[in-house]
C-alpha cells in the first residue's frame, strides 16, 4: 500500500515539476493513519522541524514533518505580523498547488520587546513552516500533501518508505522527575502586591501575571508519549507541539483566539477560573460559585468588551451572549463566552491576530499599559507562551489558539507556564494556587504514573 501512495505522489511531482514553480506542492487521499504515530515516525528524519495540531473538538489534526519553507520575523513590532502575512502571500503566488495546497503551521512570541531568556533562542518573534510531509486528517478522511523545493525524486522516495514503516507497538520510554524548581516565587508573589498597588491607584485596571516552574527528567523527555497523554487527558482543548533546533514548544490549550473560515470568523472569551470539584455536587456548587462571583465576573467583562469592540471594527456583523457559562476541564472550570462574526472585505487571519493579541485574559487592560506592566515586572520571558500559534492555508482561511497549558521542552528538561489576572483585591496566595491548577495538564503529561 505504501508503494501506491509514493507513486502516486512520485508521478504528480514529476509533472508537478514541469510548472517551473519555487515550489510545487501534491496532495494524495490515504487510508487511515495514526497522525500520534506519524508524527513519532518522523523523529529520526525530521527531529527538530516536526509540529502538531488538533483543534478542540479533535475534527481536524494536521502533522508537519520537515521543511519545505521558512518565514521568519525578527521584526519586535506589528510588523511582524504583517512581515508574515506578505511572506506567505508571495510564497503562495510563487507555488504550483495541487490538491488541498500548501499549509503553514506556527506562531509569535507574546511581547518581542522583553529580554529574551537563553531557553527561547530558538522562537523568535514570529516563524512558520511549510513542511515537506503534512498529514491531514479531517473526520474519517486522510490527506498526505508532499510541498518540495529542491528535493530529488529518489531522497523523497526513500523518506516515504520510511515514514511509513509504522509500528503500532511503538515502546514509549517514560523518563522521571529528578529536580522540580519554583522559579523566582517570591518576586512573582511580590509583583502581585506591586500590581494591585498599581491598580488600586488607577493606573491600570487589570494585568496577568505568569510563573515559570523548571523540571529536569533523568532520561530524554519522550514529545510523541506527551502528546498522546495530553490528548487522553485534556480532551477539550487544542493540543499543539512545534520543535525549532532542539526544543519544543508543547502544550493543551482550552483557549481559542480566532479561527476565519471565508467571511466567518470566531474568537472566544476564556477567563475567570475555579478548580473541579471532588464530587458531582462540590463541583455543581463551585460552577455557581464562579459564575455569582464579582472578582472573575469583572475578570470576565474586560475580555468580552474588548473584544467585541476589537470585532466591531473589522466585522460588519458581532455576535455575543449576554452570558457567560462554564467551560470544564480536568482539573479547572472556566467563564466562557463565544463571539461571532462576518469580517469585513481585506481582512485576514493575520489582521484578526494582530488586533486581538493580547486579550485581557492573558495580558490585561488597557492593553498597551497592561503589556509595559508585564515586561516590567513579571519575573520570566514567557516567549511562545500565551501567545498565538496556529494554522493558516493558502486561500487565507487559518485557526490560532492561546498558547497557554503549555510547556518548553529540551532534551531532559522542561519550563512550564501558568498565570492570573491580578485585579484590585487580587490575594497574592490565592493567586499562587490558580497557577498551581493551571500547572496541573502539563505536570500529568509529563510525570504520568508520579502524581
Amino acid at each position: 500500500m505504501v508503494t501506491l501512495y509514493q507513486n502516486k505522489v512520485i508521478d504528480q511531482l514529476r509533472n508537478a515539476f514541469t510548472k517551473k514553480k519555487h515550489m510545487v506542492g501534491v496532495t494524495v487521499k490515504m487510508e487511515q493513519i495514526d497522525p500520534l504515530a506519524f508524527f513519532a515516525a518522523g523523529e529520526t528524519l525530521f527531529c527538530g522541524q516536526r509540529f502538531y495540531w488538533s483543534d478542540y473538538s479533535h475534527e481536524r489534526t494536521f502533522v508537519g514533518l520537515g521543511h519545505a519553507h521558512v518565514i521568519k520575523s525578527e521584526e519586535k513590532t506589528k510588523e511582524r505580523f504583517r512581515e508574515v502575512e506578505s511572506a506567505w502571500r508571495q510564497m503562495v503566488e510563487d507555488a504550483f498547488i495541487e490538491g488541498k495546497g500548501p499549509l503553514m503551521f506556527g506562531g509569535f512570541a507574546f511581547d518581542p520587546l522583553k529580554r529574551s531568556a537563553e531557553h527561547w533562542n530558538d522562537f523568535p518573534p514570529a516563524q512558520f513552516v511549510v513542511p515537506t510531509f503534512l498529514l491531514t486528517k479531517q473526520r474519517d478522511e486522510t490527506w498526505l500533501t508532499v510541498n518540495v523545493v529542491h528535493e530529488s525524486l529518489d531522497q523523497l522516495e526513500e523518506m516515504i518508505d520510511s515514514l511509513f514503516t509504522i509500528h503500532d507497538d511503538i515502546e514509549w520510554h517514560r523518563a522521571y522527575v529528578v529536580e522540580k524548581e519554583e522559579v523566582a516565587r517570591d518576586r512573582w508573589m511580590h509583583a502581585v502586591h506591586h500590581a494591585t498597588d498599581l491598580i488600586q491607584s488607577g493606573m491600570i485596571e487589570k494585568v496577568v501575571l505568569a510563573r515559570e516552574l523548571f523540571l529536569s527528567f533523568s532520561e530524554r523527555i519522550d514529545r510523541s508519549h506527551v502528546l498522546r497523554s495530553l490528548h487522553e487527558q485534556q480532551p477539550r482543548s487544542y493540543i499543539f507541539a512545534f520543535e525549532s533546533g532542539s526544543a519544543c514548544f508543547i502544550g493543551a490549550s482550552p483557549e481559542q483566539l480566532v479561527k476565519k473560515d471565508g467571511k466567518i470568523c470566531e474568537t472566544a472569551c476564556l477567563a475567570g477560573s475555579i478548580r473541579r470539584g471532588h464530587t458531582i455536587k462540590e463541583d455543581e456548587e463551585l460552577g455557581q460559585r464562579l459564575l455569582a462571583d464579582d472578582k472573575n465576573r469583572r475578570e470576565h467583562a474586560f475580555v468580552v468588551d474588548m473584544i467585541e469592540q476589537a470585532m466591531n471594527e473589522v466585522c460588519t456583523e458581532v455576535v455575543v451572549p449576554s452570558e457567560p457559562t462554564l467551560l470544564k476541564m480536568r482539573h479547572i472550570q472556566h467563564l466562557y463566552t463565544p463571539v461571532h462574526g462576518r469580517v469585513k472585505e481585506g481582512i485576514s487571519i493575520f489582521s484578526l491576530v494582530e488586533r486581538l493579541h493580547p486579550t485581557p485574559a492573558l495580558g490585561g487592560f488597557p492593553k498597551e499599559k497592561a503589556v509595559q506592566t508585564i515586561r516590567e515586572i513579571e519575573p520570566l520571558d514567557r516567549g511562545w507562551y500565551a501567545a498565538p500559534i496556529g494554522w493558516v492555508d493558502a486561500d487565507g482561511n487559518g485557526e490560532f489558539a492561546v498558547a497557554i497549558r503549555s510547556a518548553l521542552l529540551d532534551t531532559n528538561e522542561a519550563h512550564l507556564f501558568a498565570g492570573c489576572g491580578i485585579v484590585a483585591h487580587s490575594d497574592p496566595r490565592s493567586e499562587y494556587e490558580e497557577t498551581n491548577v493551571k500547572f496541573k495538564a502539563m505536570l500529568l503529561a509529563l510525570e504520568g504514573e508520579q502524581r
